[in-house]
């Protein structure tokens, strides 16, 4: 049983702020911070990479709405828009779906940081992309 597709069938309740023919937004139930969204399909695919273009493309306006609002409406600072992919990547319930996070300053309930890596070949890396 997938929660998010118990959710959009309205087996499981959810808040709902944004609902259109593809797409549902709710309140993420482990608020992170105040108004912290979730975007995801109605239909289920586990992972962004398996949503069709037109489903994907409607996900990131619905996420761009959303945090206009939570800048607007809830005075927040900045946002945070993120996804994880797989469980490698976080992702805790195989149904796509994308954070919307605001955020109100540096010491509230997120934290994302960028360690450096050890040294790599970036023209070396890039051919991968491009074979």
């Amino acid at each position: 049983m997938c929660v998010f597709c118990e959710i959009v069938k309205g087996n499981i309740p959810g808040v709902k702020i944004y609902e259109d023919d593809l797409v549902l937004a709710i309140l993420d139930l482990s608020q992170v911070t105040k108004g912290h969204a979730l975007v995801m399909p109605k239909e289920h695919y586990d992972t962004l990479l398996e949503c069709p273009k037109e489903t994907l493309d409607r996900m990131i306006e619905t996420a761009q709405r959303i945090a206009k609002l939570q800048m607007t409406k809830l005075h927040a600072k900045g946002f945070n828009i993120l996804n994880n992919g797989y469980e490698a990547a976080g992702q805790s319930v195989m149904h796509a779906h994308i954070h919307v996070i605001p955020r109100y300053d540096e010491n509230d309930a997120i934290e994302v940081h960028f360690n450096p890596s050890a040294p790599q070949d970036l023209k070396e890396v890039a051919k991968l992309y491009l074979e």
